[in-house]
């Protein structure tokens, strides 16, 4: 069974928290809720999800609550799947509540993986949702607005998932979601838009140097050995 899963947090730095969380399940489970991160909400986050200080004042942390515990008996189960976009982020936050999904796939991973021609300027959820008219009635940056636009979202992928991989579509995609998947054009800078074996080595060389995601560092990497 596959859980679609979203988290709101104080910010995105290593010490941050979540604040909202929701997830979804197959079968019509549907969990969305505040909670009190023990730390404040910066005013950049508060600017994407709205969620302040006040809102979550006098509710309950994450961890033990009724939410947690049945995340953390859905999660543990070798026949569930989490799915999330940028799901190494939601990962993290989850890590931090004492949660360790055992099997997780990455919508935003696979969008790439799947644009074989590289052809979709970006990969937020929220610029898929309208790039692949995806028709979903939601609120963007809402726990639960994001996992029902997760979840059409996925449900694009996965049939694509199927006519490339057949009955072995769930492990492929979780594979896939769990290693580097490679850029085919340059994402930004001067060559922004270039297929990435047409960028000069020098370029590549002096990006190697800088602050790179691993699917980027990955990708150069490989280009500068071939």
């Amino acid at each position: 069974m596959f859980i679609f899963l979203d988290t709101e947090t104080t910010d995105r730095g290593p010490a941050d928290r979540l604040c909202q969380i929701a997830f979804k399940t197959e079968d019509g489970l549907t969990v969305d809720e505040l909670f009190n991160p023990g730390m404040p909400i910066s005013i950049d986050a508060m600017t994407v999800h709205h969620i302040t200080n006040e809102m979550v004042l006098d509710k309950p942390s994450f961890r033990g609550s009724d939410a947690w515990n049945q995340l953390q008996d859905l999660l543990k189960s070798d026949s569930n799947v989490m799915v999330a976009h940028s799901a190494v982020f939601d990962v993290e936050m989850l890590k931090k509540e004492g949660i360790a999904p055992k099997k997780v796939v990455c919508t935003y991973k696979l969008a790439r993986y799947f644009d074989k021609d590289g052809v979709i300027p970006r990969y937020s959820l929220q610029y898929l949702r309208y790039y692949l008219k995806l028709n979903v009635d939601a609120t963007a940056h809402t726990a639960l607005g994001d996992i029902l636009v997760l979840e059409a979202l996925f449900e694009h992928i996965y049939a694509k998932a199927v006519e490339e991989f057949g009955d072995d579509a769930v492990a492929k995609i979780i594979a896939v979601s769990n290693k580097p998947v490679f850029y085919r054009r340059m994402p930004f800078g001067k060559h922004k838009g270039r297929k990435m074996e047409e960028v000069p080595a020098d370029y590549l060389n002096w990006l190697a140097k800088t602050d790179l995601d691993e699917d980027l560092r990955s990708t150069v990497e490989h280009y500068l050995k071939s």
